[in-house]
Formats: C-alpha cells, structure tokens, sequence
C-alpha cells in the first residue's frame, strides 16, 4: 500500500539525521534529536506529544556544541543521552545531563556528565543496554569496539575492555542483544560480527554485502534484522545465519535505518534515500499468532508483508524511533530536520 503522510509534523531548523524514543519517560510519548550544522550552533531537541496525540510540543531547547551524528537516550533516566558529534576536522562522543529545571529556565544549559575521549579513530555511535538499568555503555569507532563502565553520580566513564575489528573490517554501527547484556552485533561495510562482551572476542559473523544498520528483535531471542544497501531489508535467525530467513526488498534506493518494534511481534521500519518510510509485517516462524502464514510456504501464497509506506518526504530518511509507551507511533526524521509522528494503528486492526 502506497500513501503519504498523515502524521503530525515538527520542524527542525537545521538539517538532522538521528532521533532517539525517550524509553524511561513513563508519563508522556517523548523524543529527542538533534541538528547537522557545520556553522550554526547546533541544536537538541526535547519532542512530547500532546496528550490529544494532535499536535508535537517542544519541552525542551538546548544548544550543543558540534554537529550531531548519532543521539541515544539513556533507557532508565530521561533527562541523560549521549551524542556523537563532529567539530568538522575531528569526532567525539559524550554523556550529557539536560537539567532538573530545564522548564522554568530562560536559558538551560546541558550538562556534560562524562566525555567518552579514548578514541582515536571516527567515532560512529554509542550504545545502551535497551532492556534496563545497566552501569555499561559501549561506543563504536571505525576500528575498534569499548566497553565503558558508567558512573553518573560521579560524572565519569572508564573504559573497561577494547578490541579491535581486525585489519580487514571497518565498523560502522552496532547493536546490542536486548535479551543478552554480554552480545553486541557491529556491522562492516561487508558483513555483521557478533561479539561477546565477556572475552571481547567475536563469535560469530554474517558474510553479507553493504549492511548499513541492525536492530535486534525485541520480543524474540536470536532475530536480527539488517538494512541492506539496495535490496531492502534482511531478516535473520542467528541459529542459521547463512541465509537470511525473509528478504523484504520495498526501496528503490539505499536502506539506511531499521528498526523494529518493542512490543509488536514482527512489525518493522525501514526508511533510506527513497524518501520513504516502510511499514512491515513479517513475523518469523508459523507460530506467530499475527498470521497464519509461515516462513515455509511459497511466497504466492503469504500476506504481503508490507503494510504501507509513507512517502509524502522531501528528502531522505535516516532517523526511526518507535516510542515505547505508545508501541503503534513512531517518529520519522528525515535530513531537512522534519520530523513526523505517526499511529500505526488503523494497520494493526487489520491483522
């Protein structure tokens, strides 16, 4: 099904790329982004959605610094996110803090809890533990991946272990097992490696060509779904990693961002430089009760897994989040800084 958007828009004033849901705002449906500019000081952003679901309120304003590649908010303390950032000659990476009273401030300033400065190589993205309250963070750069043990009442990050890719493989994002706090997948421009946090040491790999992201499954173990560069997206049981056990192809052109949904077994978002955003249901196994078809029958004979895709975008997309209060909205954010929330609702009554 083809169809424009019907969502409620925001609008950013500088060009952006990544959005992140505010996991543990219990009490409103909240996202945070931020801004892409060389010259102009930058932006973060604090989103709720109206408590009418009409319209996207600005909670918060607060200046940063450098120009921002990748923002995560802390899964267990809204008021903390970490940020990759760029200054145009070198990248860094910090954990900020937006202030108490940021509400009632004419000028609130974030606070820089720790500075994650033991990389030499790009740094690509910084990841939490999403399933709860974990003292370690991990952070990506081209080369190598670090295993950090936080502290934020002390305001520091040490690094616990490093290791590096190897000479052959060039990281460039990652994820971490929400049913495992010890397994981290890092994706190449070449293929997936799985790690062990224990040992820090690889334990598996997906040969695959020009993966650009991953996220794992939340509600089942042993599910990765990949972003693939022009094929779509890829979903994988990593009991069987050879060959992935569904290919969506839906985008005529680069697969940038997957994501899948934290309470909805088998809903899936894509999005990339097609200017659209992708809905899916694919579900992995004939036991999934949102339909009766399985992985097993000819592909004439199952459900089109693609519910929708919204295309009413002007440029492309590389920032998804759904939120994990209301688990059938998500946020879009494409790179000219509009952001858009969206209900997956009227979708979901039809399965």
């Amino acid at each position: 099904m083809q169809g424009g958007s019907s969502g409620i828009g925001y609008g950013l004033k500088y060009q952006a790329r990544c959005i992140s849901d505010v996991k543990a705002d219990t009490d409103h449906t909240s996202f945070i982004t931020g801004t892409l500019s060389l010259r102009e000081e930058n932006e973060v952003h604090l989103i709720r959605l109206s408590s009418g679901g009409t319209e996207l309120i600005c909670e918060g304003l607060f200046s940063h610094p450098n120009e921002i590649w990748d923002l995560s908010s802390c899964p267990f303390d809204q008021r903390i996110f970490s940020t990759v950032f760029s200054t145009g000659e070198s990248y860094g990476a910090a954990i900020w803090q937006i202030p108490e009273l940021y509400g009632q401030l004419n000028s609130p300033q974030l606070e820089r809890i720790a500075s994650l400065d033991a990389h030499v190589a790009k740094i690509n993205c910084v990841l939490w533990w999403p399933s709860g309250r974990h003292d370690k963070l991990l952070s990506i750069d081209d080369e190598n991946l670090f295993l950090w043990t936080l502290d934020c009442s002390k305001k520091a990050a040490q690094v616990q272990s490093k290791e590096s890719s190897g000479m052959l493989h060039y990281l460039s994002g990652g994820s971490w097992d929400p049913h495992d706090m010890n397994a981290v997948a890092t994706t190449c421009e070449s293929s997936v490696q799985f790690w062990d946090l224990r040992t820090m040491k690889k334990t598996n790999a997906i040969e695959r060509a020009h993966i650009r992201n991953a996220n794992y499954d939340m509600k089942k173990s042993h599910i990765l779904v990949t972003a693939e560069d022009e094929s779509g997206i890829h979903i994988w049981d990593l009991r069987k990693p050879k060959s992935p056990v569904k290919e969506l192809l839906g985008h005529t052109h680069w697969t940038w961002a997957v994501t899948c949904n934290p309470e909805y077994d088998g809903l899936i978002l894509s999005a990339g430089t097609d200017s659209t955003v992708n809905l899916w249901q694919a579900p992995t196994s004939a036991e999934d009760k949102a339909t009766s078809e399985s992985i097993t029958e000819p592909l004439n004979q199952q459900a089109d897994p693609l519910l929708n895709s919204y295309s009413d975008y002007e440029d492309s997309v590389y920032g998804l989040a759904w939120s994990s209060r209301e688990p059938w909205i998500f946020a879009s954010l494409s790179y000219d800084g509009r952001v858009v929330v969206e209900s997956v609702k009227p979708f979901l009554s039809r399965k």
